[in-house]
């Protein structure tokens, strides 16, 4: 099986991914991309993307990622992920981009970067780190 399939794969497998309507756009080891149309039902009351569809993409990515550099079976939970949030995600799509900034034997420092496209061009809308753990399947 190939990387890019078994990623996707994986992405298939995400009911609530496929709920919000996100894309997978990229994949390459150690950097992986997901984006979401953004409509009514992910904003919040001022109108701009809620902060959690953000953390969605941005933990996806940052996981996807971290797995492109785990060999089969083996897989990846989310061990801890901290958000900062620079700007409002108001425009028609997210784009969150991860990154693998260390990849361990156990644990993975992962990064992703969301942008809100809006107009044409990328708003940068926040910045979320965090750590991946290997783990094996049962």
């Amino acid at each position: 099986m190939t990387l890019d399939t078994r990623i996707r794969d994986s992405f298939l497998a995400q009911g609530f991914l496929q709920t919000m309507g996100a894309t997978l756009d990229h994949v390459a080891p150690g950097a992986v991309h997901i984006s979401v149309p953004l409509g009514p039902a992910l904003t919040q009351q001022q109108g701009f993307a809620h902060g959690g569809v953000g953390f969605s993409i941005a933990d996806s990515a940052a996981g996807f990622s971290a797995l492109t550099l785990v060999e089969a079976p083996d897989d990846v939970v989310t061990s801890d992920m901290t958000i900062h949030y620079l700007s409002p995600a108001i425009g028609d799509r997210l784009i969150a981009r991860g990154t693998v900034l260390r990849p361990g034997r156990r644990m993975l420092v992962t990064q992703a970067d969301v942008y809100a496209l809006r107009d044409g061009r990328e708003v940068h809308a926040a910045r979320l780190t965090g750590t991946m753990v290997r783990v094996t399947p049962r």
